[in-house]
């Protein structure tokens, strides 16, 4: 599926729209109502965090609590963490499993409401696009 704007200005709706079309034969939104990761594939069943970037960085971030949230509830139903990242330079899937994580404090915007200026700690990793599947 060819979204017309460029992937720095891919929002996750468009991210969404394009994995159910080019990569995921049965993907399910599930980022509103109880669910608290953003998709969720019956195929594979990949349950799927979406991130996308208006700059490229090759080493992304993800926090803590967005990563266990998605390892407890993958062990609890036999699914597959997956975090999905898009940049200007492609489309980065990461099998979760299959990385170490070193963890630390940063300060960050508390959410992604841009007018917040307000910032907090939050534990997070460092994930280098090397450890990812390039699906664009």
């Amino acid at each position: 599926m060819a979204i017309s704007k460029p992937l720095s200005k891919w929002k996750e709706a468009d991210l969404f729209k394009w994995l159910s079309v080019s990569y995921y034969k049965l993907l399910v939104d599930t980022s509103k109502g109880y669910s608290k990761s953003d998709c969720y594939d019956i195929a594979t069943k990949h349950r799927i965090e979406l991130k996308c970037r208006a700059k490229h960085y090759d080493d992304l971030i993800i926090e803590k609590k967005k990563y266990k949230h998605l390892v407890d509830v993958s062990k609890k139903y036999d699914d597959i963490p997956i975090y999905i990242n898009s940049t200007p330079k492609g489309i980065y899937l990461f099998k979760l499993n299959d990385i170490k994580f070193k963890w630390f404090q940063k300060s960050l915007p508390k959410t992604t409401d841009f007018k917040n200026k307000k910032t907090v700690k939050k534990e997070v990793s460092k994930i280098n696009i090397n450890q990812s599947i390039k699906l664009k």
